[in-house]
């Protein structure tokens, strides 16, 4: 068995706290001959500001490029709010994105069958709700230049941000997305804002290209991204696979993830273009939740997201999909027995903290795996 090697990156707030469990599981997993698992830590967000003075050190980025795969928890917090811009927490996470070619953000929204009360909508609209955001994550917005803010003199200033895209980028997250489809529902939805904004008429374009060029098999539609969102709430089972750029994905995934009641269960993977000679992708891995620092040290946050953000790991860079389908059965046997976390509890359940739900899962998971 490969030995494979895993970069740690827990971050700010309750990162740590929830990267504890997914090293619980690993640990278990190593010791169990199921996977062999080598692992470093690093730092990254406040904390490596307060180490190095910038949000990740040179060191940890070449481990991260020698990894092959980073488990990253979360960053930021109010402690941080007034270090320079080009410093900041969320900077560490930009970076590793960018330098690492992470291009491909897979944000999945399952409804667990147990949690379908714990929405804001009605249980008949979210149950055996499954789907998956395919975001543009190296583009857009986000990245373009110039970004800038000029001072105009007499009280005014002048904010900057450009979005710009270039065809290969559309090109690569579309067959990201179309090849998904393939293994799922067989349909992908499109999403943009062409009405309005020219690199949306260019998006529109490419991936209606791509899709008549390599995808005939597979349904395209299209959708403006601001009616998107008011379907996802509406009838969010109408989608598979929706792929949108940058901006739209980083709102609309947040949108799909209170769907399921949570953004304490909803894990992501970010992935890189596949080497043509190792036949493998650079991959990070991180839960869609924030660093909470309100909740941090306490023992109440979710470590669901962060466990089975692992477990897309297993799916998208090991090839260890059955394990990774345990992995996702043993939580929906824990939430099934009524056991809850502060920011899923409901009435009749029965509370417990972040360390008890990691311990109760891998329990559910060695019933499995005997």
């Amino acid at each position: 068995m490969a030995t494979q090697k895993l970069l740690l990156l827990p971050g700010d707030g309750i990162g740590p706290e929830v990267m504890a469990e997914v090293k619980r599981l690993i640990g278990w997993l190593n010791g169990k001959g199921l996977a062999s698992f080598e692992t470093e830590e690093g730092l990254v967000g406040g904390s490596a500001y307060d180490a190095h003075g910038a949000s990740i050190s040179e060191a940890d980025m070449d481990k991260a490029k020698a990894a092959d795969a980073i488990i990253f928890g979360a960053v930021g917090g109010p402690k941080w709010d007034g270090v320079p811009y080009e410093v900041r927490p969320e900077a560490g996470l930009l970076r590793l994105r960018k330098d690492l070619g992470l291009f491909a953000n897979l944000r999945p929204a399952v409804c667990y069958p147990a949690l379908a009360d714990a929405s804001s909508l009605k249980r008949e609209i979210v149950e055996g709700l499954d789907i998956m955001i395919v975001r543009e994550l190296t583009g857009g917005v986000y990245f373009g230049e110039p970004k800038t803010i000029t001072d105009l003199g007499n009280g005014q200033k002048r904010a900057v941000d450009t979005q710009v895209y270039d065809t290969y980028e559309i090109e690569r997250i579309a067959r990201v997305a179309f090849d998904l489809a393939r293994k799922r529902r067989n349909k992908v939805t499109s999403m943009e804002k062409r009405n309005v904004m020219k690199s949306g008429v260019l998006w529109n374009e490419v991936v209606t290209a791509v899709h008549a060029r390599e995808y005939k098999d597979v349904t395209l539609e299209h959708q403006l991204a601001d009616s998107g969102g008011m379907n996802l709430v509406k009838y969010p089972k109408m989608f598979d696979v929706i792929v949108t750029d940058n901006l739209f994905g980083d709102m609309l995934s947040d949108i799909a993830a209170m769907l399921t009641g949570s953004l304490g269960m909803l894990p992501s993977a970010s992935l890189g273009e596949v080497d043509a000679k190792t036949h493998k992708r650079r991959a990070l891995y991180e839960p869609v939740h924030g660093s909470a620092p309100d909740i941090a040290g306490k023992g109440l946050a979710n470590p669901i997201a962060m466990l089975t953000s692992f477990g897309m790991a297993l799916r998208y860079s090991f090839d260890m999909g059955a394990l990774a389908d345990k992995l996702d059965a043993a939580i929906a046997a824990v939430l099934a027995s009524g056991l809850r976390t502060a920011d899923i509890k409901a009435e009749g359940s029965t509370p417990v903290s972040t360390t008890q739900m990691g311990e109760a899962i891998i329990k559910e998971l060695e019933k499995l795996t005997v």
